[in-house]
């Protein structure tokens, strides 16, 4: 997983509230068994048209927000069923950042453990991001894990929290599996001890 400090990216402005996991990654695309190419079917319903084509009134096929890093959305985002492939489409699109009002607990547990900052901002403060992001072309936003500020170069400042623990995970850029890694050495130690132990007990 890659650190997180400081990004500064384009914005892009997904004004919508109760984004659920299945409009973020459909469930006809869970079959899969690899954790990429996901970001090919990221609001594949949203993106695409009834005919199949990729609709330009989505912001996400506008090229003025190609490439963005950071989505802005409304409140509740992630909600609905629990799916660690919403966070891995986010991620593999490449979204780093998603700043919103409110997030559904099991996604934003999903999000971090993926490398994703989610930003809880009052409302007020997403509204204004929106307005900014679509009115602005090229708007950026620069989001501080290290300060947990969001940003612009336009005045905007606002300070997001975020549990110490999870904070440090993304910092350090470490997974599931990369806390465990840590430890190795102890585990080979308690993974020796034990296999000598049984083997004494064979004897």
């Amino acid at each position: 997983m890659e650190p997180f400090r400081t990004l500064t990216s384009l914005a892009a402005p997904l004004d919508r509230t109760n984004v659920d996991t299945d409009q973020i990654i459909p469930k006809q695309f869970l079959k899969r068994i690899e954790r990429t190419g996901y970001g090919d079917f990221l609001f594949f319903d949203w993106r695409r048209t009834a005919a199949g084509d990729p609709d330009p009134a989505f912001v996400l096929n506008m090229p003025r927000y190609k490439g963005a890093q950071i989505l802005i959305a409304g409140k509740n985002f992630g909600c609905g069923s629990s799916r660690e492939h919403a966070a891995w489409a986010l991620s593999d699109f490449g979204f780093r950042a998603v700043i919103a009002p409110t997030f559904a607990d099991i996604f934003f547990s999903n999000a971090g453990k993926n490398g994703i900052v989610l930003a809880r901002l009052s409302e007020e403060q997403v509204a204004e991001l929106l307005r900014r992001a679509q009115a602005i072309a090229g708007y950026q936003l620069t989001v501080s894990l290290e300060a947990q500020t969001v940003t612009d170069n336009q005045g905007f400042k606002a300070s997001f929290e975020i549990d110490p623990f999870r904070k440090f995970c993304l910092l350090e850029g470490l997974d599931d599996i990369g806390l465990t890694l840590r430890h190795s050495a102890a585990l080979d130690t308690f993974e020796a001890r034990h296999d000598e132990a049984g083997w004494l007990k064979a004897k």
